[in-house]
């Protein structure tokens, strides 16, 4: 009995609080959030519904962070043929008849199993961020050998190519985030930075040219082309502009949550244009506070990858934090219209259940890292993870 209190008070002890206190706070504004929209009616799509799955995805997302912060982040590193192939597998099921869209989505991303229906890509988010880091930091000091290197991209590009195949731009924009942010930090040479600034242009202008659909194009070219917003004021801008107009009404201090005759409806409301919500009925002193508490989720990854004791540590905080960045630059990018819509929800505040799920598993993953910063006993730790 008495070793399992030691166990439970140096948990506790190396426990990083901040982080959960944050990732908690986040939730309980996502479902005050959801559950004042619902009440003042401002779309018909937003339900009771929306805010008791973030509820209850916070409550297992809690759950699952601090199980998976009392487990060595070595352990579950080496776990990988566990969890990788079965991301995958589901992922590909999405190619099947148990692949699912929603309304006004253009890709099929939701896997409905009958008993439950979820996105398998923020799964295989996960498990990229800890197979990736497992695999640099097993390359080591070798990260620079071209066989090395090749064997690394193709790692990166395998997650890639499936989303992208699937339809689902901005998730493969995440993954290619975490792969550029994971490597750099893994220390790749300057040699292959500088060829990656010659290949990017000819790269888009391929892919511009001969890989991207006529509406993605559009997508992008409507950011900057005034006549084209006006043309299609009723089509593919729609949405854009009426999540600006929401954004900029709410001036210095918002219209208020449970109700104005001043609202402005925009459609996903409480998914991708959530921060377009925020700004209308809490002004911009909200959205301010709202960027600053992602923006300090953000530091926490950094600071947690700087206190770790080996490379693996630190590329799994870094791949943390670069899932929490960059979803967080594209939807708020995409609200103010410097970003074009692709269907990325903000962290732990929008509608979603697993995508809060998710965060707080990548949550949990930082917060292992920082419990077991030092070389000490704690309740699932061995030092022959070490």
């Amino acid at each position: 009995m008495k070793k399992v209190l030691k166990y439970i008070t140096g948990y506790i002890k190396e426990l990083d609080k901040a982080m959960l206190a944050l990732c908690v706070i986040m939730s309980v504004f996502s479902v005050f959030l959801l559950y004042a929209m619902n009440v003042s009616g401002i779309s018909s799509q937003v339900t009771g519904r929306q805010w008791r799955i973030n509820l209850i995805a916070a409550v297992v997302g809690i759950a699952a962070a601090m199980i998976i912060s009392a487990i060595d982040y070595k352990f579950i590193a080496k776990l990988w043929f566990i969890y990788a192939p079965v991301s995958l597998i589901l992922v590909l099921l999405l190619f099947t008849p148990l692949g699912r869209g929603v309304e006004g989505a253009d890709d099929i991303g939701w896997l409905n199993l009958g008993f439950i229906q979820f996105q398998p890509s923020e799964l295989l988010k996960i498990a990229f961020i800890l197979t990736f880091a497992l695999h640099l930091s097993k390359v080591g000091s070798r990260l620079n050998e071209p066989l090395n290197m090749l064997l690394i991209c193709i790692h990166g590009a395998v997650p890639v190519l499936i989303i992208m195949k699937q339809g689902d731009d901005g998730s493969a924009l995440v993954f290619i985030s975490i792969f550029v942010i994971m490597l750099f930090a893994a220390g790749v040479a300057w040699q292959y930075i500088a060829a990656a600034f010659v290949a990017v242009p000819a790269v888009i202008w391929f892919a511009w040219n001969y890989l991207m659909q006529p509406y993605q194009i559009k997508r992008i070219q409507i950011l900057w082309d005034t006549q084209m917003q006006e043309e299609e004021m009723l089509g593919i801008y729609m949405q854009q502009y009426l999540g600006k107009k929401a954004l900029g009404s709410g001036g210095v201090t918002g219209l208020g949550l449970f109700g104005s005759d001043r609202y402005t409806y925009v459609p996903e409301l409480d998914t991708d244009f959530i921060f377009s919500y925020i700004g209308m009925t809490l002004g911009f002193i909200g959205c301010l506070l709202t960027a600053l508490m992602l923006a300090v989720i953000c530091l926490r990854c950094l600071s947690a990858a700087s206190l770790s004791k080996d490379t693996l540590g630190r590329l799994i905080c870094m791949g943390v934090f670069a899932v929490f960045f960059s979803h967080s630059v594209i939807n708020i990018g995409m609200d103010l219209g410097v970003m074009p819509v692709i269907g990325i929800p903000l962290p732990l505040i929008s509608a979603g259940g697993t995508s809060v799920i998710s965060m707080y598993a990548a949550a949990g993953l930082v917060m292992s890292v920082y419990s077991h910063r030092h070389k000490a006993e704690h309740m699932f730790y061995s030092e022959k993870y070490d």
